[in-house]
């Protein structure tokens, strides 16, 4: 039989050579290096890290005694876009002179602005307070309902402080989304929210109930102190073999 022609398009070509993009490791992405994210190794961790630092306003107004629910709203009024180094003295003082609706409700707004007037937005506040002070003691008797839809009926009260008092001051398993918890559960790829309502549904499905109450209480001194808005402190910080660290451009 006679032998095949050679065909017309000359030798055969060497096989190509595999470009380093299919020989080599996939260049390193910020998540390649990272751990499984473990909430509960996670948490541990922010717990042991935020020992050297104060609590955060509310809680360490519980455990100066004031710890009823009544005294944790009006607190989470005044800590409203004020640091807690301003917002916990300002408690202290007004919850000392009148810690009680009946004992609020007698002050005037003129009197209850003297006394918290470092706070932000002092003056819009003492009238909130003066009112919540007055519907309790006359609505509800002097005993402000547990209730979250009750406490968002105030003037001013929206889920953070209703959540948050109620975690506080009756235990209720409830999350509490500030700033500082928005930013951090975020930065961790922990969820994907875009806002501090979005984070709090997102972390209401994936967050072990014992955690609820705890995360505010650990997250807050966590944020001002290692993971803050602008420039964390990632190279010493505990959580990083975890953290995806969404949105960081520079850190320390």
């Amino acid at each position: 039989m006679a032998a095949r022609k050679q065909t017309a398009t000359g030798p055969r070509r060497a096989p190509r050579a595999q470009s380093a993009r299919t020989t080599q490791a996939a260049p390193s992405t910020p998540d390649t290096d990272k751990l499984p994210f473990d909430i509960e190794e996670v948490l541990r961790r922010v717990r042991h890290e935020v020992r050297a630092f104060a609590d955060a306003a509310m809680f360490e107004l519980a455990a100066k005694g004031h710890g009823s629910l009544f005294e944790q709203l009006i607190a989470c009024i005044l800590s409203i876009r004020t640091l807690d180094e301003v917002s916990l003295p300002a408690s202290l003082r007004l919850l000392g002179r009148a810690h009680t609706p009946e004992a609020l409700a007698r002050l005037t707004p003129a009197e209850i602005d003297a006394l918290i007037r470092p706070v932000t937005f002092h003056e819009g506040k003492a009238h909130q307070v003066h009112a919540i002070a007055v519907r309790t003691r006359d609505e509800f008797h002097g005993q402000l309902p547990a209730d979250p839809d009750v406490l968002q009926s105030f003037k001013g009260v929206g889920p953070k402080c209703a959540h948050l008092a109620l975690g506080i001051a009756c235990g209720h398993e409830v999350i509490s989304v500030d700033i500082h918890v928005h930013r951090v559960t975020n930065r961790w790829g922990y969820v994907k929210a875009s806002t501090p309502e979005r984070t709090l549904a997102a972390l209401e499905a994936v967050l072990p109930r014992p955690y609820w109450v705890e995360l505010n209480r650990l997250l807050v001194p966590f944020g001002k102190h290692v993971c803050t808005g602008s420039r964390p402190r990632c190279s010493t910080c505990p959580v990083l073999p975890y953290c995806r660290q969404e949105g960081v451009t520079s850190h320390r």
